[in-house]
């Protein structure tokens, strides 16, 4: 069971103690304190792993069932003895240039908060540190954490959003590029940056109704339990920090469709002017072939047939024929 706990501790009066072995000693004393709450954090946990954490604390099983098969959607439910909230942090890999997504389930309760992280990228341990440096933020109690929980999470959103500005402007530059706007690895580059725009979407967009209600605003926020008046504020800023990143979202798949347009009509142009050079060439071509295959027949009575100079004049006419018609296709700019 210790392999999955990252960390347990209780909080008095905003000051770290050293967790009970038994969870519900633990809380007990939380509770009794008043003043106190325990947060445990697990890394993956399996079912049989995280049965004594969801027994001790109350948790409600469905809530523990989205805990435990992970792949969920940022959302926010009400239970009778806790509160279940689901965040997706986002890691950019530079290396190649992608976006990758873990997950946080936050469980709040009177005198507990129970994190379940799956994945890498997660803000937890970060979060947990620079709270413990702030006691007088934890007397808050459990709001607390949940709070800088998702503070933490949206923050490193608006810096995959402006990694990900950087690569698109990037990408602009080599598509409007003379030289390597009309290459056949450009069109895939966009594919694959709109999926990571929509990687991305999938983490942020959800998360606005969640961070609604936590923040006091929307028809259902009345029934946030667990969660502070107070804070309400609080939340309204991580709100308001979502809600550029989502617009900062929306602006990168409309500008990488737009790209993706602008590429998709360079390379229509590129082919039209590819085939009417080929056209260009091929009516040069046949107007020699034309008058070389009508001489070409052997009829006794044809004009010019026993005339000294009859070969030299048709070479010189499909000359200035080609002359003429070159001259004519260049300054139509087809050549």
């Amino acid at each position: 069971m210790r392999s999955v706990i990252v960390d347990c501790a209780m909080y008095r009066d905003g000051r770290r103690t050293e967790c009970e072995a038994d969870f519900s000693d633990a809380l007990g004393d939380a509770r009794a304190a008043g003043d106190a709450f325990v947060w445990v954090g697990l890394h993956e946990p399996t079912e049989a792993e995280f049965d004594e954490v969801s027994r001790e604390f109350g948790l409600h099983p469905l809530a523990v069932e989205d805990a435990l098969k992970a792949h969920q959607r940022p959302k926010l439910e009400v239970f009778d003895d806790s509160l279940f909230v689901v965040l997706k942090p986002v890691v950019y890999e530079a290396d190649s240039d992608a976006v990758s997504s873990g997950e946080v389930m936050v469980f709040i309760g009177d005198a507990f908060v129970v994190t379940v992280r799956h994945g890498e990228g997660s803000p937890l341990g970060v979060v947990r540190h620079r709270m413990e440096a702030e006691p007088e933020m934890l007397k808050h109690g459990p709001t607390s954490v949940l709070y800088a929980v998702a503070d933490a999470t949206v923050d490193h959103y608006l810096d995959v959003a402006g990694e990900l500005q950087t690569d698109l402007e990037e990408l602009e530059a080599e598509v409007f590029s003379p030289d390597s706007g009309g290459s056949r690895n450009t069109a895939s580059r966009i594919y694959r940056f709109k999926r990571q725009i929509v990687e991305f979407r999938r983490a942020t967009g959800p998360l606005a109704m969640p961070m609604m209600r936590l923040s006091g605003a929307g028809p259902f926020a009345p029934d946030v339990p667990f969660v502070k008046d107070t804070a309400q504020p609080f939340f309204r800023d991580v709100s308001d920090h979502l809600t550029r990143v989502n617009d900062w979202v929306d602006s990168l798949d409309r500008l990488v469709s737009d790209i993706l347009s602008a590429h998709l009509a360079q390379m229509s142009v590129r082919q039209n002017d590819d085939m009417r050079k080929i056209s260009a060439w091929a009516a040069m071509a046949a107007v020699p072939t034309m008058i070389a295959g009508i001489y070409g027949m052997n009829f006794d009575h044809m004009p010019e047939l026993h005339w000294v100079w009859s070969y030299p004049a048709v070479i010189l006419l499909m000359v200035a024929l080609e002359f003429f018609l070159y001259r004519l296709f260049k300054r139509r700019g087809w050549l």
